[in-house]
């Protein structure tokens, strides 16, 4: 069974174009790439899949240096026994990046055969393209894809009445208490099972936490499978510390030397830097926040490295301490206030978030602030911008305590308005700053589990003011 992803309307909406490039579609193994195109192609009057791992004898298509689309399509054809018709016909080039010559080929079909759709996909992709000298840069149009977001879990669930409800919502007309509660429970289940597609529908399927361990434990061992791939020059093991690490150190500043082994932090950062282009990594990294653009002013010698997916890093931490009983009985009883702020999963939950609602067209980056000075303990989760203008967002629990490195930022930035994303209803205060001559801070609450509805709280806010 397909369960309807944000990406759909993105692609949908490209293969409406009277002009379309080729597409790249980008994101790590198991996220859902070729499923999505699938389900695009149910949407044509003829699909054609070619999966250049599954199916070698397609890669001798593209050899030779003639890269003549037109013939290249026609024997496609001919060995697929389909018809490719341009304008009816959507091909998809699946697992690409075991025939780099056909990734160089997508530029020649914008310029020989523009009315063909085509897609290309790939979970080594990244390091693919490092080993291309060009692959067509204007020629090709790239999307992002992620794990399953919250919003599609509960699609996947059979909410959608309750999605449609909790849309509704806002700081005016909060959520009726057993509705609230529904989302939070449904929250917590989130969290666990994560959005790799295969645990969501294991999920759906059989409502066992355990069977959905199995899915995720069997996705990290593809994984880690896949490390020798990535580049004779980094050590797998390095790979497979690193990944692990990354799960113990969640939200925290990422220190190179817990990683172990020996490894000198040079070859960290390296690890680091490929499992980011593979898209199992999320890294967050510190920017002073004076203005816009954020990455201006960032320093990624200060970054907290995320996992792709909740689940994962569940399994990631269970694999290196051997034992998160705890921790998960943590997160499906505790009450919110622990839920929040103690342990990584509301953070990390809230900065996945952030990400995967955004355009799929570009690579965005999450960003947060850390003030530097000495024995300073001030942190705000996560910096974005709303409108030119900086926004911060934190991770909390209540209205009262807990919000000083917010008001600090704040203070030091002349800002006037902040998110705080929280297990709390739908809500607004306001914040009377004494150290500041009284001036007004103002809060949208935009609660954990409705971190899409994000943009439409925020038009809430009077953007037209500053603090001087």
């Amino acid at each position: 069974m397909y369960y309807p992803r944000l990406i759909d309307n993105y692609l949908s909406e490209w293969a409406s174009r009277e002009t379309h490039k080729p597409l790249l579609l980008r994101g790590a193994r198991q996220v859902g790439k070729s499923t999505a195109v699938q389900h695009l192609g149910e949407s044509f009057d003829n699909y054609v899949e070619v999966n250049f791992e599954k199916q070698a004898s397609f890669v001798t298509l593209f050899k030779g240096g003639d890269l003549d689309v037109n013939r290249i399509v026609s024997q496609i054809a001919a060995m697929a026994g389909k018809r490719i018709v341009p304008g009816k016909t959507l091909l998809f080039l699946d697992e690409i990046q075991a025939c780099p010559e056909a990734i160089m080929s997508l530029r020649f079909f914008k310029e020989d055969m523009p009315e063909l759709h085509v897609i290309a996909a790939g979970s080594l992709l990244e390091f693919a393209l490092d080993e291309l000298p060009t692959f067509g840069v204007g020629r090709i149009h790239s999307m992002f894809i992620y794990p399953m977001t919250f919003d599609e879990f509960l699609m996947a669930n059979g909410e959608q009445l309750l999605l449609e409800t909790r849309k509704s919502a806002s700081a005016s007309n909060p959520l009726p208490a057993p509705l609230y509660e529904k989302l939070v429970g449904l929250l917590r289940t989130y969290m666990l099972v994560g959005g790799m597609p295969e645990a969501v529908s294991k999920w759906v399927e059989t409502h066992d936490y355990l069977a959905c361990q199995e899915v995720q434990d069997d996705i990290v061992v593809t994984y880690e499978d896949d490390f020798p791939k990535y580049r004779k020059k980094i050590d797998p093991n390095l790979l497979r510390l690193t990944m692990r690490s990354v799960a113990v150190q969640a939200t925290k500043k990422f220190v190179y030397s817990e990683v172990g082994g020996g490894y000198k932090s040079i070859d960290v950062k390296k690890a680091i830097d490929l499992l980011a282009k593979a898209g199992l990594l999320i890294p967050v990294t510190h920017t002073d926040a004076n203005g816009i653009p954020l990455g201006s002013e960032a320093d990624p010698l200060y970054r907290k490295i995320l996992t792709l997916d909740t689940g994962l890093m569940l399994r990631l931490l269970n694999m290196t301490t051997g034992d998160i009983s705890e921790l998960t009985d943590s997160i499906l009883t505790s009450d919110i206030s622990d839920l929040v702020n103690k342990g990584p999963m509301a953070e990390m939950v809230a900065g996945l978030e952030l990400l995967h609602y955004r355009t799929p067209n570009i690579r965005h980056e999450l960003y947060y602030w850390l003030r530097r000075a000495k024995n300073s303990q001030a942190e705000v989760d996560y910096v974005s911008s709303y409108r030119q203008t900086v926004l911060p967002i934190e991770v909390k629990a209540g209205t009262q305590g807990g919000m000083k490195s917010l008001w600090l930022f704040m203070r030091e930035k002349h800002l006037t308005n902040a998110i705080r994303c929280s297990l709390e209803n739908f809500g607004t205060f306001d914040y009377e700053d004494k150290m500041d001559n009284d001036a007004i801070r103002h809060v949208q609450i935009c609660p954990l589990y409705a971190i899409s509805q994000m943009d439409s709280l925020l038009n809430a806010f009077n953007w037209n003011t500053a603090v001087k």
